[in-house]
């Protein structure tokens, strides 16, 4: 048992830093334009400050390692759970799949060595496994592999920061920063991307869903979450500044946009760091997955232990008593994933194969809508639990760190799925998107009342 009590503060703060900074969200991100800076500091006061601080008072009221669930289940009844866990666990296994795919191709952008569609599939087929395999492993036998991912992601983050700085000083910017251009167009280009700044944010409640694996959780939790907040808020805006002082935003890729801005901020004398990064970037990628695996299955486990989800999911190993039935099917999912995209492409259905991994995202935001205002709830309708870490303020604080948040996620959700123009462009990222949505609630829908009919 003393084996399991494994993270220290500093692991918590390297998980925190591991599981929410996504160093290939960056360029994504900065795709907005300068006026992605207004939105990085509209969202951490009005989303992030406040998602951290319920993440960490239900995180140490309800210790349970269901996490999300738990809350909402608690807070709304088993079919509002269900639903949760179901969002929340379908969003990784289609997550895991665009990074499979996503890694062959990084691969080659910085050996320069081609590979045939053969070799990829098996690339890609390798690295979903070889994350499965090791999430079905105690946390505390794979924390190194968490806390050099944090490290990593710190140095790539710092490296294109202090290169942006230094760029600027002495030769300039590549786009132009000024009051006006810093400021929010509200345009529809700009609003759909929105979500990719609070994706950017979430994961807080996996670090909390290792309560049972920290020392002490209690007061573990509410520091790791304020340091590694900081931490990865600093990290993303220095990260921001140097990709928009190398590319002019309406040039930047946002599949290799983070190397070719560190290619190009370091000349060709910088090859070789290129090339380190971008090694330290596919570990990153792999460490990304395993530490949200913990989260994601541990949910999946406890929702159909309470009969809110199939019975696949309750499967654990005999030997250290980790989940491992949705880490197969996670697998599984994310392969079928990676055996389609050839077919895809062979078709001339690309783009729609890309932004149908958009749902991931979605459905994320989807799960995170009920857990807000289930804090509020759960105030009321269970005052007598103790809260090691209680959120302070008068009823207008609690509302605006409930209904702010809340109304930001729905906002997002319907940037991102919804065609705001009848351009073709438009038309095609976002209708696979709207029926991949439709199609994931029904499913869900179906999965959560079958196991509830299951359980009477």
């Amino acid at each position: 048992m003393e084996n399991k009590k494994a993270l220290r503060l500093f692991d918590s703060v390297l998980l925190s830093v591991t599981v929410i900074l996504v160093a290939e969200s960056v360029a994504p991100t900065a795709a907005v334009g300068p006026s992605q800076f207004f939105w990085w500091t509209l969202l951490l006061v009005a989303f992030f400050i406040p998602y951290g601080l319920i993440s960490a008072e239900l995180g140490t009221t309800y210790k349970e390692e269901g996490g999300i669930f738990d809350w909402v289940k608690r807070a709304y009844g088993p079919r509002n759970g269900g639903r949760v866990a179901w969002y929340y666990w379908v969003n990784y296994p289609l997550w895991m799949g665009s990074l499979a795919v996503l890694f062959p191709i990084i691969i080659i952008q910085i050996s320069g060595h081609e590979f045939g569609t053969f070799s990829s599939i098996l690339i890609s087929l390798a690295f979903i496994w070889l994350v499965c395999l090791v999430s079905c492993f105690p946390i505390s036998e794979s924390k190194w592999i968490l806390n050099l991912a944090a490290l990593f992601k710190v140095f790539i983050m710092l490296s294109l920061g202090v290169l942006g700085i230094y760029t600027a000083l002495k030769h300039g910017v590549a786009n132009t920063y000024t009051v006006k251009t810093m400021l929010p167009t509200f345009d529809i280009v700009s609003l759909s991307f929105v979500s990719v700044i609070i994706f950017n944010f979430l994961g807080f409640e996996v670090v909390t869903a290792m309560s049972g694996e920290m020392k002490d959780p209690q007061r573990e939790i509410p520091k790791a979450l304020i340091i590694g907040g900081i931490l990865i808020a600093v990290f993303y805006l220095l990260a921001a500044f140097g990709v928009g002082v190398a590319i002019p935003y309406d040039e930047l890729s946002t599949d290799s946009g983070l190397l070719d801005s560190l290619a190009i901020l370091l000349g060709s004398k910088g090859k070789w760091l290129v090339t380190l990064v971008g090694l330290l970037f596919l570990f990153t990628l792999f460490a990304n997955l395993i530490s949200w695996a913990y989260g994601i299955n541990y949910v999946a486990l406890y929702a159909s232990q309470n009969h809110c989800l199939p019975n696949v999911f309750k499967w654990k190993s005999k030997k250290n008593d980790m989940p491992v039935g949705s880490s197969i099917l996670n697998g599984i999912f994310a392969s079928t994933l990676v055996l389609i995209a050839p077919v895809m492409n062979h078709l001339g259905l690309e783009d729609v194969f890309w932004s149908f991994f958009g749902l991931n995202l979605v459905t994320l935001l989807l799960s995170y809508s009920f857990m807000f205002p289930s804090f509020l709830r759960l105030r009321k309708i269970d005052p007598e639990s103790e809260r090691p870490f209680k959120v302070k303020g008068n009823r207008w604080l609690l509302y605006f760190i409930t209904y702010v948040p809340l109304a930001l996620l729905i906002a997002s959700i319907l940037f991102t799925i919804l065609p705001l123009n009848l351009d073709r462009e438009e038309l095609l990222f976002k209708l696979p998107l709207l029926t991949g949505t439709i199609l994931a609630i029904f499913i869900g829908e179906f999965v959560v009342d079958r196991s509830l009919k299951q359980e009477k």
